[in-house]
Parts: C-alpha cells; structure tokens; sequence
C-alpha cells in the first residue's frame, strides 16, 4: 500500500480526517510517532496488530502495546491514577514505588533490562558501571542493585569479571604495543557499551 492509501484507509475508515500521506511517510521515516489512537487505526488498515509495527519495544509505552494492553488496565494494575501513568509514557521518567514497578514489570511481562531501559535507569546504570569497572567494584555492589535489583551473590560475580575484563583489556592494549593512547581507545570503547556487557554478564551468570 502506498502512503495515500494508507492515510486515506485512516480517514475514511477510523475518522482521522487530518492524515495525509505526508505524515505517513513521516512514520515510516521515524520523523515522528503515532499517538495510540493513530498508531490503532494504521495497524487495522494494515491488517496487522500494533505491536507489529514498533518492532522490538524499547519505551514504555511500546512494551504495553505490543502486550495489547490499555493505558486505563496498567494504570489500574499498578495502582496509579491514569494521567500521572501518562506522564511516565510520555516523559520516559517511571517515578512508582517498588511496589508499583514489581506490578509494571508483572503486567507488561518485563525482562529486568528491559525493565531498567523504560523506567528511565539506563544511564544511572551506566554511570554506577563505568565507576565500578574503573575504581573499586565492591563499593557499587548496592547502588548497582536499587537501579537493577538482582541477586546479591550474581551482581558481586558480574562486577568482579566486569572489573577483571575491562582492566585485562587496558594491559593487552598496552602490551600490544599501542600506548596509552590505544589503551585510552580500547577502554573507551568498553566504556561505551558497558551496559550491554553488563547484561551479557548477568545472563551468562544466570544461565
């Protein structure tokens, strides 16, 4: 289907009268996002279901729709009033309790990293890392845990072997003959993707 086709299924069969084959192409493009309204209508002209069209859910209010559930029914399970569940879809930031955020988790069915990714954790999880793997990693065993609440015993096994590997990668770098600054390059880079070889830790650790 061509973009006019699709903007004119919008308007003619889910009342959207001001989609126009321009802000389709500006969906497909990422320039910007259905609301949850538009994002209903195209999947249905599309013969699809929401979920289908975000690929792989990365914000909140992604993960809920791929789970098909309605802002109302979260809001609900996790015992917040609907607009200030709304605020959390729309700014990125989750503010819930604990008891909150062990219902989010339960209801969109969250993986833990997952779950740090759409309460807005990620970079303070990045920051607690980046320190541990280039300082002393036993003093963020517990900050590391109120971001990402795991086993104690796996995260202190995970932090060792991030600390273990990212000093390990700075001495190759340098026995390799590349300096400090290569070694700088070479530790940068492991910096920079942190997170993900956190998780990798976590699952190998739990596996």
């Amino acid at each position: 289907m061509r973009p006019e086709h699709v903007a004119y299924g919008m308007r003619s069969s889910y009342g959207l009268p001001y989609v126009t084959p321009d802000l389709v192409i500006a969906w497909e493009r990422g320039v910007t996002a259905p609301s949850n309204p538009e994002l209903t209508a195209l999947a249905g002209v599309l013969w699809c279901s929401p979920g289908e069209l975000i690929g792989r859910p990365r914000t909140l209010r992604e993960h809920r729709i791929a789970r098909a559930v309605a802002p109302e029914d979260v809001a609900h399970a996790v015992g917040m009033d609907l607009p200030a569940y709304l605020r959390a879809e729309e700014s990125g930031q989750w503010r819930g309790n604990e008891r909150q955020s062990a219902a989010l988790a339960r209801v969109l069915e969250l993986a833990l990293p997952d779950f740090v990714a759409v309460t807005g954790r990620e970079a303070r999880l990045a920051d607690l890392l980046h320190s541990a793997v280039t300082t002393r990693w036993q003093a963020y065993v517990r900050p590391v845990m109120k971001v990402a609440p795991l086993d104690k015993a796996v995260l202190e096994q995970v932090l060792q072997r991030l600390h273990q590997d990212y000093q390990g990668h700075m001495a190759a770098t340098l026995s390799w003959g590349g300096g400090t600054s290569g070694a700088s390059a070479s530790g940068r880079d492991f910096l920079d993707r942190i997170v993900d070889h956190f998780w990798a830790a976590v699952e190998g650790g739990t596996g």
